[in-house]
């Protein structure tokens, strides 16, 4: 065609690709048609058996079940109102510290990233919920802008982030340990926008007004009046120890009763046969300890607001990732667990009800459609720019550069950062990930240390302008008078966080990486 060569057409259809978008056409499709168009091209009529193969091996994939068993799990928390107690049980614990409204912000934006990889309905819901309440308090907009759309895309980083599911799907790594190595960087990334914001507020206190005593809860336990309360929560830690022992066990039996109930007849069943590991126990130990601490400094009121609200949503976060870390259950038979405890918590909260259900159904439908299609257009995609050999002038040219292992790191991590500026992460993702993979084993770069960078770096791409989603989710939801300007103003010092966060998981890169290595060997 037009006397080009195919690694020229795969180029020329990476460019195409990249025009299209730009004119606003939807991605899906966008893969599809031009991947059915240049290899039939190339191919012929094999283009056709290619595309039902590709768009098969989506459906097929056990992996991907997990996407809307997860983001069902956050829609159903979301309109359980969860959020809003979580949110005012650490206002009251932290009111005392400087920033206090925008610290109890990202600790309930960093929380909820663990319990759903939602962006949009994070950044939305936070926008509705503290948003308001920091503008009352007298905070400074652009300050309290920023807060809420850099905690808002935590859920990206922060397992159980579906953008890490694509990435292993995409990269063939595996989802559990990109968990694992998520981890650490996102509590990394979320305790930098703390620190930043503490600091800040305490050298320019009229950023972030303390609140007034009248909303402060007051903090110390009274122990002539609540001596029998604390005695009965000594005696609930010490139980705690054996009822997580024996609880893992009989989790273990659940689900292997449950794989052999629905195993088909004479195929082999791989049961699980776990052993509680002596760190689990010690946890629950420290956990009763710092419990306690807590009671006695924060007070009985401030105690059961966070316990009411913070701990029934930590212990399902825990035993989803827990089960996912420890080998228990698959992430695809966590993320199930997981929806059924949100319903469950859901119910113990007497919020739920079947039109929310309903809606959260056909919120998940409508994202699981949109990333069955993207990963149906994508594989379709890259399979025909493989076949055109369109990685091979990328190849040549980075053959022609010669750089270091580092420098081709700083090279990958640069296109990807300024690609986030008119493209959305699943693009990234699905289109111009794979091009760089068949070059990772020629520079020695770990596949799972490459997708944690990515997932770091990928945060830049909801904040930074123009596309920058966050900002405008919040624009949506805002009061009229603060504008989109002063928005993208306030999320450009946490931009330079989550590169400040990117140098140090590379110069530390076991940051990232012993915690697989400590689980997975």
């Amino acid at each position: 065609m037009l006397g080009l060569s195919n690694p020229e057409l795969g180029v020329l259809m990476l460019a195409l690709f990249i025009v299209f978008i730009m004119f606003g056409f939807p991605i899906a499709f966008t893969l599809m048609a031009l991947g059915f168009f240049f290899g039939y091209i190339a191919m012929g009529d094999t283009v056709l058996q290619l595309v039902v193969q590709r768009a098969y091996s989506v459906m097929a994939n056990d992996v991907l079940v997990s996407i809307p068993l997860f983001v069902f799990t956050g829609y159903i928390i979301e309109r359980a109102n969860i959020l809003d107690r979580l949110f005012k049980s650490i206002q009251l614990a932290i009111g005392w510290m400087p920033g206090a409204l925008a610290v109890a912000t990202l600790a309930t934006c960093a929380i909820f990233a663990t319990a759903t990889g939602i962006v949009g309905a994070v950044v939305t819901l936070m926008g509705l919920l503290a948003f308001p309440a920091m503008l009352r308090a007298g905070y400074d907009v652009k300050l309290s802008a920023g807060v809420v759309c850099a905690g808002g895309c935590l859920g990206i980083l922060i397992p159980p982030s579906v953008m890490l599911i694509l990435y292993g799907a995409t990269a063939g790594v595996s989802v559990p340990k990109l968990y694992a190595g998520a981890l650490f960087p996102g509590l990394l990334l979320a305790g930098l926008y703390m620190t930043y914001v503490v600091v800040r507020c305490m050298i320019t206190p009229s950023l972030a007004p303390k609140l007034p005593p009248e909303e402060r809860a007051k903090l110390g336990i009274d122990l002539g009046k609540d001596k029998l309360f604390v005695l009965g929560y000594i005696a609930i830690a010490v139980v705690a120890v054996p009822a997580v022992y024996y609880g893992v066990l009989a989790l273990e039996g659940l689900i292997n009763a449950i794989k052999t109930a629905t195993a088909p007849a004479g195929a082999r069943v791989r049961l699980v046969d776990y052993e509680v590991p002596p760190f689990v126990i010690q946890a629950v130990i420290a956990g009763g300890i710092a419990g306690l601490v807590a009671l006695l400094v924060l007070g009985r009121m401030v105690f059961v607001a966070l316990v009411s609200s913070f701990f029934p949503l930590t212990l399902l976060i825990m035993s989803v990732l827990g089960a996912i870390f420890f080998g228990i259950a698959t992430p695809t038979e966590a993320a199930a667990v997981g929806s059924l405890g949100s319903l469950l918590l859901a119910a113990a909260y007497r919020s739920l009800s079947f039109d929310k259900v309903r809606e959260s159904v056909y919120l998940t439908a409508r994202t699981a459609a949109m990333v069955c299609w993207l990963f149906v257009g994508s594989f379709i995609f890259s399979s025909i720019f493989a076949y055109l050999g369109g990685h091979e002038p990328i190849k040549a040219f980075m053959n022609w550069m010669n750089p270091s292992p580092t420098m081709f790191l700083i090279l990958t991590q640069i296109i990807i950062f300024v690609l986030g500026w008119p493209l959305e992460w699943t693009e990234i993702i699905v289109i111009f990930v794979p091009i760089f993979l068949p070059l990772l084993q020629q520079y020695g770069v770990d596949p799972l240390f490459f997708g944690i960078l990515i997932a770091l770096n990928i945060q830049t791409s909801f904040l930074s302008p123009p596309v920058a989603m966050a900002p405008f989710y919040l624009k949506g939801v805002a009061p009229p008078h603060v504008t989109i300007n002063q928005i993208f103003s306030g999320v450009m010092p946490f931009l330079w966080l989550v590169l400040l966060a990117m140098v140090l998981v590379y110069v530390f890169p076991d940051i990232a990486l012993w915690l697989p290595r400590y689980l997975y060997g």
